[in-house]
């Protein structure tokens, strides 16, 4: 499979090196210098995967990656940010980043990063394929589709990322169980035990995914902490 690559950066010399680097691993590529031609490129080229710069003129990259998460859901998006504070980390998670990349980055980690994305995302759907035939799963009173991307609490529609519909089908097949930060990274993110980010990112998804499905986060009764070892998904 040909997989295709937006990428959104208004630095011309950065965003020509990055296409001409994907294209030369064979990703199908489209580029955009501003956010709003990024929202108009990502309607007409549905791509698999997003490289987006934080900031950019017109929109900027959080209310870019916003919009794409609501009208693409199944699109996975990388920010690439400058700033190295954790607050601009967490609010492009938040805002339905699936992960991100702080300048300066090799092009190498980016590409194997990107790669490693998608490898896993298409393994992991085979897994899932061969574990459970269910699209949709139902608890509480949260209704999750995992062939259309679709989630609702309480019938009200839920805006949630494909990274966060990763992280639940994954807590669902290892329900009851206790699922370790360093699992959801190899399994979700595509990492291995020798080149392992700190697990920060993992919390700061759950964080996001209990604001959405907790009646109260405080005291959370889906998604569980076990200390010192990761969560249990209690459903």
């Amino acid at each position: 499979m040909q997989y295709k690559i937006l990428i959104v950066e208004d630095e011309e010399i950065i965003r020509l090196g990055l296409q001409d680097n994907f294209e030369l691993e064979n990703y199908i590529v489209e580029t955009a210098c501003d956010g709003e031609e990024a929202i108009v490129k990502a309607d007409s080229f549905e791509p698999h995967l997003v490289l987006l710069d934080l900031m950019i003129p017109k929109k900027s990259g959080f209310e870019v990656c916003r919009v794409i998460r609501k009208k693409h859901p199944g699109t996975f998006i990388i920010m690439l940010t400058a700033k190295t504070e954790e607050t601009s980390k967490v609010a492009g998670l938040e805002m339905g980043a699936d992960d991100y990349v702080t300048k300066p980055f090799s092009i190498l980690e980016l590409l194997a990063r990107v790669k490693a994305f998608l490898r896993r995302a298409e393994t992991s759907e085979k897994k899932e394929v061969a574990v459970t035939s269910q699209d949709s799963i139902d608890f509480a009173d949260i209704h999750l589709d995992f062939k259309k991307y679709e989630a609702t609490k309480g019938g009200e529609p839920l805006e949630m990322s494909a990274r966060e519909f990763q992280i639940l089908k994954y807590f669902w097949m290892h329900r009851g169980e206790v699922v370790l930060r360093e699992d959801l990274l190899q399994e979700i993110w595509g990492y291995t035990p020798d080149n392992m980010p700190s697990t920060r990112t993992i919390d700061n998804h759950i964080v996001n995914l209990r604001k959405k499905l907790e009646d109260d986060q405080a005291n959370p009764k889906i998604i569980l902490s076990i200390r010192g070892a990761g969560y249990k998904f209690d459903a």
